[in-house]
């Protein structure tokens, strides 16, 4: 049976342009140009405006005249079918005059270019170096195809069986695991050294092997044959025992393992290796100006946008010849679509920074005792909510503001998300960020005697007499997400 009934819902749609704006709220300053030149490339009615002047604007006539009382009701006579008026397109106060100021630095102030070098990748150059081998034709395939397995750290992670189906199926080559463990052999001996290993064992025992013969060196081998498990586990007084030397030649070899490299593939080390020193560029800038903060936007990359002049021009044009025939008519919604485009687009770059400056503001203000001290133990609780209830945001919107960014202070470069902790309460009731009891706890282990590292119990009642009531279980969630191991492998001789 068939029943009918009324239902009033609400619902709550994001605009074309609301959308952008969000989007471009995600997008960090190092990527934000890249994204104005694929829209310029989009749409022909977006440009650079490289002379920092909009011509329109200088200009005795075009918009200025054509907005006299006269003008405006012939416009509006023309286009009412259309709905549509050049009055909507060129306000004077809003496009005419816009200019978005990208540069917030003075002309005098010198910038030194970051270099950025890119060379063959670690695989590459394992393939040139084994061609130069003297290898026949079918170990030559099989060593690229090896290699091609080698993942960016530089290990063969993949077991060799399953690599000898695949080469018969994709080069139809028969082969064995012991052929591939010879010809993988060959290019464990290749640089950097390490590589093709397949596990970290591996790895360190090959680098050893490639070092000059040293009372050190031959302990360290020894060490990583015959004592990994007990090594990686910090039982020194097992190898003292099992390798029957004495502490000081423990303590020279561990030196010469703690220099080894645990991922050859990313080595810097391979002058030939792929090499991208690529650098953090901040959004923000904050510095300290006869004892204030002083909050600017790291715009100067970013080209200055507006109207193209010709598409300035084609409106113009069909104004003064009241177009009307269809193709007249198709054509000029296309010009008007593409202006109406480029308007949402320089308003949500504004609305971009306008939002990143006010969300920034509210933070530098709320964590103004850091930015004027560089103290980490000063930094506040504070949460998505805290800023979004000061700035009138919504918190997914302060999300993606916090999302990526990063601000330079007189003290280094942070990401934005660092300032964003929980708080706990010490015993005199005071709320006190996560982030300083992480650095009070980073302070304690590395004050420590590495001969008896405190465990997460001890760490528990140290802050206690400091006033800080931590549970164990948070003193290890902490030490966790600071990457530091627990106190039995931070034991040293």
């Amino acid at each position: 049976m068939l029943n009918q009934k009324f239902q009033l819902k609400l619902q709550q749609k994001l605009s074309p342009q609301q959308i952008q704006v969000i989007k471009l709220l995600e997008v960090p300053t190092m990527l934000l140009e890249q994204r104005i030149k694929a829209e310029i490339e989009e749409n022909p009615a977006l440009e650079f405006d490289a002379d920092g002047n909009d011509d329109y604007n200088e200009k005795d006539n075009d918009f200025d005249s054509n907005q006299d009382s006269d003008n405006d009701s012939d416009s509006k006579d023309i286009f009412e079918n259309d709905e549509f008026s050049l009055d909507d397109y060129f306000n004077e106060d809003e496009y005419s005059n816009y200019k978005f100021k990208a540069d917030n630095s003075s002309p005098d102030q010198e910038y030194k270019e970051v270099p950025f070098s890119v060379g063959n990748s670690f695989q590459e150059n394992l393939e040139y170096q084994i061609g130069l081998r003297n290898i026949n034709e079918e170990d030559l395939l099989i060593a690229k195809y090896l290699i091609g397995n080698i993942d960016d750290d530089g290990y063969l992670r993949r077991d060799l069986e399953s690599i000898v189906d695949d080469i018969a199926f994709a080069q139809n080559i028969n082969t064995t695991v012991s052929k591939l463990e010879d010809v993988l052999m060959l290019i464990q001996q290749l640089d950097p050294p390490g590589i093709g290993a397949r596990d970290l064992q591996e790895c360190l025992y090959l680098q050893l092997l490639k070092k000059q013969n040293s009372i050190p060196i031959k302990v360290a081998r020894m060490i990583m044959k015959d004592c990994y498990n007990e090594f990686i586990k910090k039982h020194y007084d097992k190898i003292l025992l099992k390798l029957d030397i004495e502490e000081t030649d423990l303590k020279d070899a561990i030196k010469e393992i703690v220099k080894l490299n645990p991922k050859p593939g990313n080595s810097s080390s391979d002058p030939l290796a792929k090499v991208q020193n690529q650098t953090i560029m901040p959004d923000f800038i904050i510095d300290e100006v006869d004892g204030e903060l002083d909050l600017s936007l790291n715009s100067r990359n970013v080209p200055d946008l507006k109207l193209s002049r010709a598409y300035i021009e084609m409106l113009t044009d069909y104004k003064d010849k009241k177009a009307k025939s269809k193709d007249q008519k198709e054509a000029l919604q296309f010009v008007k679509q593409k202006i109406d485009s480029a308007k949402w687009f320089i308003d949500a770059i504004k609305q971009r920074h306008q939002t990143l400056l006010g969300t920034m503001h509210h933070i530098m203000e709320l964590q103004k005792d850091f930015f004027m001290s560089g103290d980490e133990t000063k930094i506040k609780p504070m949460i998505l909510k805290d800023i979004a209830d000061t700035t009138g945001l919504d918190v997914s919107t302060i999300s993606r503001v916090a999302n990526s960014k990063y601000v330079q202070t007189p003290f280094g470069i942070y990401s934005l998300k660092y300032f964003f902790s929980e708080g706990l309460q010490t015993d005199s009731g005071e709320e006190v960020s996560s982030r300083e009891i992480q650095k009070i706890l980073q302070d304690l282990i590395s004050d420590e005697d590495k001969r008896q590292p405190y465990t997460d119990d001890s760490l528990a009642d140290l802050l206690k007499e400091k006033g800080y009531i931590i549970a164990r279980r948070t003193i290890a969630k902490y030490r966790e997400k600071l990457g530091i191991p627990v106190g039995r492998l931070r034991k040293e001789l």
